[in-house]
């Protein structure tokens, strides 16, 4: 071994007590020589002999004894000189630094962990006598791996002012592979079936190099476990492993495993029964447990029983409450007679919760969300209900919680809640050009946990080549203590819509409005809202579909005049939201289904039926994969009459797909469109002369369309599945705030009041060229993968898609760059 200990312990040496032999004397001095680092007063604490003791060898040896175990020294000697005692030591060199090199298995920081337990760490004193423990340990570690051939070599190296280095060089060397697994003794179920269940694989051919054989002891415990399962899950209740030998070869770079087993019977349990305390719920347990008399003896079934007998009293505060199935065994008919042991202990309450790790966020902001209260019993559901819900909040990127028992209390705990925020706003300015939106100006600032209130502030001016949108909000989530919600906004906008694909008409509007939010329960909550609007329409193009909206407001004394509108919408909202996180969740769903009506005293009467869900499924354990899907339905219409005219949804409020919805085609693409109708017009009679009289008026049926920008529709459907995957290349730490998925998206908009029976009269050409704008069946559909990541900008998306199904005059994007969306 590279290490070499030098102690030397040294208890009454010298000729100054040599001649000490058993007699004792008073102490007139004491002195302590050689100190560096520890202070003569932390000295003087460990050594139990004052000025005027009597002392003797005894007493002496004790002393150096105590100044040993102090931690402090390496040697120390005692000497007398007259009635003074004067103790020599020298002091154990401080850790300057701890390095390691080579090792790759065991991470720099599971190191420094198993050395912290062991009392070695930078700025404290060495104590080389605990290195070859942990040098034995690590060997051992290397071999349950399957690294026989590891080394280890410990060096220390001395610095100046009594200080040293400490470096760990590893040599890991290769892993043995497991060349066969034997197992002895089974005649029921074949090696092959078997070892399906293990995740050791064995003796792999070269090709397979993306599997794994290597050897590790707890591996192959575990696989002996699920073989162990295996057998008690079908009614072998004798099955037993009586013997497990690993050997290795003699060079080291095979290990053959062999297992003993005794299948024995199958055994059906007879009976079943509780003894204990099950706080008079007996029945209730006995009916809920899946244990079933007269049933092949099941051992999942009873272990489930027991934690479920378990997890129910933690409801209540028995928190460590014992379950214990004691068997009776019938071998000559093959019968398991059952009794459960219930001991549900002493009802354990909570004494203090802390919350920890939030720098931003407001403790009361946290403690509101929990269902666990100080004071109250300890309960295992409310502590889950708990973390559930703070996770669910935006900007809390994950939380943990531990019960930490009281030293010298039974019946009381303390909760420690650990919380990591994240980014939960944005905040925007600047100047950007875009093909889409041309040049754009924007400030904004979002924040959903505004100065760490919980409250959501939002403040926006965005402008672009056709629109300016001025905007102001804030909601608090709990406007009173019982999660009342209150919102209110404030809002300007002037837009126009021919620069952006759609048909013709400008919208100058402004308004504000407030909302409330009622709870239900833990996942659901009612919505209401209203909102005053004060909106003009001007230069509205004369199409087909808005014919209807400009013969009901139409001025025959000013036909040019801007149609103007008062509205009040009211909104009646049902919300649940059963997610495991705020962002990025990984299960549970979100669901809410809206009504939207403007009042019958509003200028324009309408309403829209909305319907939005998506829904996650974890595949995997660490909730890494995940399956998702979505879908989003619309419907609106017009009701009541207007100068004798029905109304009709506005095409201000058609419905139209976000870049989001539908990934791979261009916002509005995929709309119906505006269709214009005039007559044909008729060629003119010839003069006596010759010369023609030109064209004349048309035949009142028309017979020619043209096709002007997107329009919308008043129905709506958007659905999509999304595979959520682990994102390559990406540190653990951040697989938080960073997902990717591939998806699928479908979406289409349609017209219900569109009728296609009414241009049947124009020429074949042109109404073969002619949409059916009604047709719900018209949906686009794309596949792709999405990147999304949580910036301290703010939500960003980044997506690549390609169009699977298409129309000929739809607008693709293959890439989609996206800021602040809510994802």
């Amino acid at each position: 071994m590279p290490i070499k200990k030098h102690l030397a312990v040294t208890s009454l040496l010298g000729a100054s007590f040599a001649a000490l032999g058993q007699n004792s004397f008073i102490v007139e001095d004491l002195k302590v020589e050689g100190l560096q680092r520890v202070a003569l007063g932390a000295a003087l604490t460990h050594i139990p002999i004052n000025v005027g003791d009597s002392v003797d060898e005894y007493t002496i040896s004790r002393t150096i004894k105590a100044l040993y175990k102090s931690g402090h020294f390496d040697d120390i000697a005692a000497l007398r000189d007259g009635n003074q005692v004067i103790f020599k030591v020298r002091e154990r060199p401080t850790i300057a630094s701890i390095e390691f090199d080579g090792n790759k298995d065991i991470k720099d920081e599971q190191l420094n962990e198993s050395l912290e337990g062991q009392d070695i760490r930078a700025g404290e004193p060495l104590d080389k006598t605990v290195l070859d423990n942990i040098e034995k340990g690590l060997i051992e570690f290397f071999h349950s791996i399957g690294k026989y051939n590891a080394k280890i070599d410990v060096s220390i190296i001395d610095l100046p002012r009594n200080r040293v280095r400490l470096k760990l060089e590893f040599d890991e060397g290769d892993a043995a592979s497991i060349r066969q697994i034997n197992l002895v003794g089974n005649e029921l179920f074949s090696d092959e079936e078997l070892l399906k269940l293990a995740e050791s694989q064995q003796d792999l051919p070269w090709w397979q190099f993306m599997s794994n054989d290597r050897y590790q002891k707890q591996t192959v415990e575990g696989d002996l476990e699920k073989i162990r399962s295996f057998y008690l899950d079908r009614g072998y209740f004798r099955f037993n492993i009586d013997s497990t030998q690993v050997s290795v070869s003699p060079e080291r770079e095979s290990v053959y495993v062999t297992a003993n087993l005794t299948e024995g019977e199958k055994y059906s349990v007879k009976s079943f029964d509780f003894i204990g305390d099950l706080l008079g719920r007996e029945e209730l347990i006995k009916s809920v447990i899946p244990l079933r008399a007269g049933e092949l003896y099941n051992g999942s079934i009873v272990t489930s029983s027991e934690e479920f007998i378990k997890s129910y009293l933690a409801r209540f505060g028995y928190a460590n409450a014992e379950v214990r199935t004691i068997p009776e065994v019938d071998d000559e008919n093959k019968e398991v007679k059952l009794t459960l042991s219930v001991n549900p202990g002493k009802r354990v309450y909570v004494r203090r919760i802390m919350v920890n790790g939030n720098q931003v966020t407001a403790d009361e902001v946290v403690r509101r969300e929990m269902t666990q209260l100080e004071g109250a019993w300890l309960s295992n559901q409310s502590l889950e209900r708990s973390k559930l819900q703070i996770q669910r909040l935006p900007y809390m990127e994950s939380v943990e919680f531990d019960v930490k028992p009281i030293s010298g209390i039974d019946d009381q705990v303390d909760v420690d809640f650990d919380v990591k925020e994240q980014p939960a706003g944005s905040f925007q300015a600047g100047v950007a050009y875009g093909s889409y939106a041309g040049m754009q100006f924007n400030v904004g600032v979002s924040e959903s946990n505004f100065l760490g209130t919980g409250n959501q502030v939002a403040f926006n001016i965005n402008t672009s080549k056709g629109s300016d949108r001025y905007s102001v909000s804030y909601t608090n989530p709990y406007f009173t203590p019982d999660g009342v919600s209150q919102g209110s906004s404030i809002f300007f906008s002037n837009y126009d819509a021919s620069k952006f694909s759609l048909v013709e008409y400008k919208s100058r509007s402004y308004g504000l409005g407030t909302s409330f939010g009622f709870p239900i329960d833990a996942v659901n909550r009612i919505n209401l809202s209203g909102r005053w609007i004060e909106e003009s329409l001007s230069d509205i193009a004369e199409y087909e579909q808005t014919r209807i909206l400009r013969l009901s407001f139409l001025d025959e004394e000013n036909p040019d005049a801007d149609f103007d509108f008062t509205k009040y919408e009211l909104s009646l909202g049902w919300s649940r939201v059963t997610v495991n996180r705020g962002m990025f969740p990984t299960d549970g769903s979100r669901q809410s289904l809206s009504l939207t009506a403007t009042t019958p005293n509003s200028d324009l009467n309408y309403f829209k039926v909305n319907y939005d869900s998506r829904f996650y499924w974890p595949i995997s354990n660490d909730h890494r994969w995940v399956f998702s899907a979505r879908a989003a339905l619309g419907y609106g219409n017009g009701y009541g009459e207007t100068n004798g005219f029905e109304q009709i949804l506005p095409f201000q409020e058609f419905f139209k797909i976000t870049e989001m919805e539908l990934r791979g085609f261009d916002r509005n693409t995929i709309l119906p469109r505006a269709l214009q109708r005039s007559p044909l017009p008729l060629k003119g009679s010839t003069l006596p002369d010759g010369s023609p009289t030109g064209n004349i008026g048309g035949n009142p049926e028309f017979d020619q369309l043209g096709r002007g920008g997107r329009i919308g529709g008043n129905a709506k459907v958007v659905a999509g599945i999304e595979m959520i995957v682990p994102t390559p290349f990406l540190d653990e730490d951040n697989t938080s705030s960073v997902r990717t998925s591939f998806f699928v998206d479908a979406a289409n908009v349609w017209d219900t009041e569109f009728d296609i029976d009414r241009y049947v009269h124009l020429p074949e050409h042109q109404f073969n060229q002619l949409d059916d704008y009604a047709d719900p069946n018209r949906l686009r559909v794309s596949a792709g993968l999405s990147i999304q990541w949580i910036s301290p900008m703010g939500p960003m998306l980044i997506s690549f898609a390609h169009p699977l199904r298409q129309e000929e005059d739809d607008e693709t994007k293959s890439i989609s760059f996206n800021i602040s969306n809510t994802f």
